[in-house]
């Protein structure tokens, strides 16, 4: 099972999310829960990346069953925010795979 975790400061903005584990709904290479999530995943992170010009602290562990990415602090805060509504959109995305698939993932927020 894939186990997500978005770790939110006080005022509910995000500041990391961890993902962790792997669905197991279908053969290697085959999965859809976890091409779904990890394609969601990446390109959350790459769009934050070209649109943003932000890079996040990106932790990476093992055989693509880890990740873990921080925002850095004191951005401009027009920039904070754009970062923030791509992750909140990460965040739903997720959501809707937990939904159809929640055998496999499992969001916590």
């Amino acid at each position: 099972m894939i186990h997500v975790v978005f770790n939110r400061n006080d005022d509910n903005s995000i500041h990391s999310f961890t993902m962790e584990g792997h669905a197991e709904a279908g053969p290697h290479g085959k999965d859809l829960v976890c091409a779904g999530a990890s394609a969601v995943s990446f390109g959350v992170v790459n769009a934050i990346a070209e649109i943003c010009d932000v890079r996040l602290d990106v932790e990476m562990k093992g055989d693509g069953g880890f990740l873990r990415c921080r925002v850095p602090e004191k951005l401009e805060s027009g920039t904070y925010e754009k970062v923030q509504l791509l992750l909140e959109g990460l965040f739903f995305s997720l959501k809707t795979l937990e939904e159809q698939y929640g055998q496999f993932i499992r969001i916590k927020s």
